[in-house]
């Protein structure tokens, strides 16, 4: 079975440095923040141009932790899209805050700025802009927008690591940024962890305070915090894998492009870069009328697949309820969430499972390869 995913794959690639890394860090007796944590925060930084990281428990605290260090709470209404990881939303309702989603762009499937502006109300304070699948949201409408109206510009780039808009990292654009170290990522952890980064350094040292009780330096109290602090052990293996990233983010195009060529010609709407972008195929994701079908038939072959995301936030009733929607009704993620199908990606498949993958899809459709 090819799985969709394969986090062990990417452990065994890079093993030995792995290992020397937990055996360091098991040996210096400190597993929480320190010397490990505050050197892959420097690295961080560094790779995406930000100026500041800061290392937290998980994505979703990342998101949790950027809103409140930008004073967004009750009474507040933040901008993203419906069609992304539920993770975006619960983020903004654990502040107090309200989401209010819009719809994707057909093509490409991140937030389209056409519907930003009519979005915006007397409450909205930020809009989260969301680099779904790797593929970099378009940040100069975006920002443009955001800028006329004085709200800030957040980056949820869970799915983006690596990936650049224009001759800028994700992550280094925005007021603020977010990325997830969950172990399927291209940047992923064995375990969990996040991480923050932004330009600003005073809203990198209010994110430092939160993430542990809202501390100082002498840790007494100035603003209310939660305890979300990156391990020592995950700061070290995310370390190891970060030298590789780059070289791993190519493989990914590599197969992306392989699969393109493979399947080009059939009924399929395959994945599209924005130019002037460096797509990072965290998931490859086409778009078909029978997606269940295909999803069975590729199964029956020994071919792992999975959709991301069946049901997006406007469809989850707990979520829905505490959102609003300007538009009523999201025309192209509702058609979307019917369509997509994440097929196998990531730098371990070998030149013959990817020929595998394509053989698959295309014989699906009564065609070889």
């Amino acid at each position: 079975m090819i799985p969709w995913a394969s986090p062990r794959a990417q452990y065994f690639a890079h093993k030995d440095e792995i290992q020397a890394a937990i055996s360091r860090v098991l040996a210096s007796g400190l597993y929480v923040l320190g010397e490990e944590v505050e050197s892959f925060e420097s690295a961080f930084a560094d790779y995406c141009g930000a100026g500041h990281a800061v290392g937290v428990g998980s994505g979703t605290d990342a998101l949790i932790l950027a809103l409140k260090a930008l004073d967004i709470g009750p009474g507040d209404e933040v901008v993203t899209v419906s069609h992304t990881a539920v993770a975006t939303a619960a983020a903004i309702i654990a502040t107090g805050a309200a989401p209010v989603l819009i719809d994707v762009d057909p093509n490409y499937y991140t937030l389209n700025p056409a519907g930003l502006e009519k979005a915006i109300g007397p409450r909205t304070k930020a809009v989260i802009a969301v680099h779904l699948y790797g593929q970099s949201a378009d940040m100069d409408a975006i920002s443009a927008i955001a800028g006329r109206h004085g709200l800030k510009v957040i980056e949820d780039c869970a799915q983006a690591a690596g990936a650049c808009y224009r001759d800028q990292r994700v992550g280094s654009i925005g007021d603020i940024s977010c990325f997830s170290f969950y172990p399927t990522k291209n940047l992923g952890a064995i375990g969990d962890g996040g991480m923050i980064t932004t330009r600003n350094a005073n809203l990198a040292s209010r994110v430092r305070r939160l993430r542990q009780y809202g501390w100082n330096e002498t840790r007494e109290t100035e603003n209310v915090g939660v305890n979300s602090r990156l391990d020592s052990l995950q700061a070290a293996i995310l370390n190891v894998k970060l030298a590789h990233l780059d070289a791993d983010n190519a493989r990914r195009r590599a197969i992306a492009q392989r699969f393109n060529d493979g399947l080009a010609g059939l009924p399929l709407a395959l994945p599209k870069e924005r130019q002037q972008t460096s797509h990072a195929y965290h998931l490859y994701v086409i778009a078909c009328d029978d997606r269940d079908g295909l999803k069975t038939h590729l199964e029956k072959q020994q071919i792992g697949s999975a959709v991301h995301y069946p049901t997006p936030v406007h469809g989850q009733k707990g979520y829905s309820e505490l959102s609003r929607i300007p538009d009523g009704e999201l025309l192209v993620t509702d058609r979307l969430v019917r369509r997509i199908l994440t097929l196998p990606l990531y730098p371990e498949l070998s030149e013959v499972d990817c020929d595998s993958i394509v053989a698959a899809v295309r014989s699906y459709y009564g065609s070889s390869c």
